[in-house]
Parts: C-alpha cells; structure tokens; sequence
C-alpha cells in the first residue's frame, strides 16, 4: 500500500473515512484469500493443534452433530487466514496510523510492535508446547482414579478451549511492554516496581485467576509463574531504559 504524505493528517473527515474504508477493504479481501488456502491446510492445521490430546493414551474425538466437522474445519480455515494474511493487515494498519505520529512516537512504535508480536508468539508457543501438554493431562486424568472412565473431546469444544488457551497467554506476555511503556512515560520507575514485588505476586494470582481460561488452581498456577518471571524481566528491562534515557539526554 502507497503510504500517504505526512500532509495527510489534515484531509477533512470524509477523506479519512475514504482511506480507513480502502484499509479495511483490504484487509477482508487479505483474510479471505488466506481463508481460502486455509480451506486446503484445516485437516493438517487442526491435526497439529490436537496434538497435546493425540499424544495422551486411551483419549479420543467425537463429533455430536453432522455439522461440527465442517464448522471446525471453518473454524481453522478461518484461523489460518488470519495468519496469513496478518503481514497485509500490519502494513495496512502501519500505513493509514503511521502519517499522524511524530518523529518520536514513532520510534517508539518502531520498538514497541515487533516485541509485541514476538511477545505474543512466544506466549502462544509456550502456551501450546509446555502448558497444555500437561494442563490438559491433569484435566481429563485427575478425576478419573475413582472410577474407571474413557475420556471423550468434541472436536468443537477442544479448538475453543485451545484458541482461548493460546490468545490468553498471548495477551499475558505483553506484560513487559505494558510495564516499559508505564516507565518510558515515567508513571512507574523501575525502583517502585522492584520494591512492590509482594504486591505484584498478589495482582498476578489475582490476574491468573480472573484471566485462565479454566478455574482449577493448576492451570492458573503455571499462567502465575510465567506471569511473574515476566514482571522480573519487565524491571531489569526498565532499568537499562532509564539509563538508556539519561545517557541520550546527556
């Protein structure tokens, strides 16, 4: 897309909703070309996400309606072009927000969008890879000493349950961001961080509690833990942008 002239900032409404109109046009076509490779790639998209059930014995899928293997496979297909097209929606949105921000502002924007979405990657990967090949072993196994019992997961439920899984922890993980930009704009100074870590730990049972996508205390335990390693890295962090800040005023 043609970035617009700084000059652009000071188009008259209509012409913005023009702009904003070609963005989000765009943007769709993006999504649903995406979702229809996407189409050709939901057998082995969903295969690689069922994998934390696959690998656990004596557990198997179940559809309860002829129409849940078509809307699952909607469903991925759908996920897949979001995926896809996610480059095309970020210049999009990059090229109609970036005109309207100062020389600093976008710098910042510069640094800030990149670690976002590595953040978020690397919670969803954490999430899939670590969390939910135990979490969802502790789930369907724990209560199952008592009585003699064969696991059963609708196709439907486990692809909500999982999407749910991976967006929370991608959310999560943007905790050192939120806490960089707090000190950045100086609302919060590493130091205050550093000496409120009983506090933070008692937030974040509180946040793991609210945010977990199940209510057992498992699950919100291993979302807690990275939680507060995060609030550590978030103060370290925070600390060398001071210094980086002094040293350019300097």
């Amino acid at each position: 897309m043609r970035r617009r002239p700084r000059g652009d900032v000071n188009l008259p409404l209509l012409d913005h909703i023009k702009v904003l109109r070609k963005v989000l046009i765009i943007s769709a076509y993006a999504v649903a070309l995406g979702t229809i490779v996407g189409w050709f790639l939901s057998d082995l998209g969903f295969a690689f996400l069922a994998r934390p059930v696959v690998q656990l014995d004596k557990i198997s899928f179940i559809t309860t309606t002829p129409m849940e293997p078509v809307l699952v496979k909607v469903k991925v297909a759908l996920v897949i072009g979001i995926v896809f097209a996610l480059p095309i929606l970020m210049w999009q949105i990059w090229g109609f927000v970036l005109p309207a921000l100062k020389q600093n502002e976008r710098k910042v924007l510069y640094l800030v969008v990149p670690s976002s979405i590595l953040l978020f990657i690397g919670g969803a990967a954490f999430c899939f890879f670590f969390v939910l090949p135990v979490g969802i072993k502790f789930l369907l196994l724990a209560g199952s000493g008592g009585v003699a019992s064969t696991p059963f997961v609708t196709k439907t439920s486990y692809l909500s349950f999982i999407l749910t899984f991976l967006l929370t922890f991608g959310l999560v993980f943007q905790l050192p961001i939120v806490l960089l930009i707090l000190v950045r704009i100086g609302l919060v100074s590493p130091k205050t961080l550093a000496k409120k870590r009983r506090w933070a730990l008692f937030i974040i049972i509180i946040l793991a509690a609210v945010l977990a996508p199940t209510p057992d205390l498992f699950t919100q335990a291993l979302m807690a833990g990275p939680m507060y390693m995060l609030y550590e890295i978030s103060i370290w962090l925070g600390y060398l942008a001071v210094r980086k800040k002094k040293e350019t005023a300097a």
